[in-house]
């Protein structure tokens, strides 16, 4: 079937990377930056933009007068807490903003999340120990065991902190006022969970990013599993977008008959939309819970670098890692294999 025609009026531009320039040590910028896999992004309250760099291992923060500074990470692998410019990380998959503006990083590799306070310019560790494994349900997320945590979010409902453990095929959430942590789907066995079945009982493929609604649903997406899974408020669990085969169909059509492959990571739109950023097929969709369709809405399907300045369907991307929605509206997505940002803007 047919993606449906962009709008007119909508158009793709750079944000950040895509260019030369390596200088880490001062503001240089965005636009002309040389960025190494960008993946996460988020904004803070006064509307700055905020980057991890997957194989920078750096986080950087773009101001809105288009200047780019690192303000994390000493572009070294390692574990290191203190000063935020000496702190070394291990592939930092994404990030969250706090309505405090810490900034919670999801560092995969190190199995913990730390939190950079910009106020103090400090990185400490928050949740998991940074040893791998599985341990610590029910006590303090601290103390407590991951198997790479691949995405953060914080829920809409204010009171849950997800998190996407996927060596241990669970999704677990932090109560935000107790700091307590609990699974939330899987059962630490890898499979395609059945539909209707108790989400805390089931296996989960591979969930590579978790998303929270402001009713309680928990939005799971599963990278190799090639899908989209919900945990309804009743706990249960269903699958909505995906057949679980590798590929790349059903535009415009009926969500569950479509395929993906490889999805990396998702978000809400002001609609109450999920945004998917369907990596490997290069491109953007979006599915939408009230009638379960599913739409393209940036990239053509065809890797490459492409179609920057003009309509969003007919630029190229390149294994885009991060989705975002400002509360402005304004759709960000990390492109990150040509280690650049892009906007969509009317």
């Amino acid at each position: 079937m047919a993606a449906p025609s962009s709008s007119v009026a909508e158009r793709i531009v750079l944000v950040a990377g895509g260019g030369s320039d390596t200088n880490t040590s001062a503001p240089i910028q965005a636009t002309i930056a040389k960025l190494s896999s960008p993946f996460g992004v988020d904004f803070d309250a006064a509307g700055n933009l905020y980057l991890v760099e997957m194989t920078g291992e750096r986080v950087r923060k773009l101001a809105k007068d288009g200047m780019l500074t690192v303000v994390a990470g000493t572009g070294q692998k390692g574990f290191t807490n203190g000063p935020a410019l000496q702190a070394q990380f291990n592939g930092i998959h994404n990030l969250a903003i706090s309505g405090t503006d810490d900034i919670w990083l999801a560092d995969t590799f190190n199995n913990c999340v730390r939190i950079f306070n910009p106020t103090a310019g400090t990185v400490g560790r928050v949740i998991g120990t940074g040893e791998k494994g599985f341990s610590g349900d029910g006590g303090p997320a601290v103390q407590a065991k991951f198997g790479g945590i691949y995405c953060i979010s914080i829920g809409l409902d204010g009171t849950n902190i997800y998190l996407a453990d996927l060596d241990n095929s669970r999704i677990r959430a932090v109560d935000s006022k107790s700091g307590r942590v609990r699974t939330v789907a899987g059962n630490g066995k890898k499979a395609i969970p059945a539909d209707g079945a108790r989400a805390v009982e089931s296996p989960l493929v591979d969930p590579r990013a978790v998303i929270g609604d402001r009713d309680g649903r928990v939005y799971v997406l599963e990278r190799s599993g090639n899908a989209l899974r919900v945990v309804e408020t009743n706990g249960t669990i269903r699958t909505v977008v995906g057949t679980g085969q590798k590929g790349f169909s059903g535009d415009g059509g009926e969500a569950s008959f479509a395929t993906l492959n490889g999805p990396k990571h998702l978000c809400f739109d002001q609609d109450g939309s999920v945004l998917i950023a369907d990596t490997e097929n290069h491109v953007i969709r979006r599915y939408s819970p009230s009638n379960g369709i599913i739409v393209r809405v940036a990239g053509t399907g065809k890797k490459g670098s492409k179609g920057v300045g003009g309509p969003p369907l007919e630029c190229e991307l390149d294994q885009p890692h991060g989705v975002y929605v400002h509360r402005d509206g304004t759709l960000y997505i990390s492109d990150s294999s040509n280690h650049r940002v892009l906007k969509i803007v009317k």
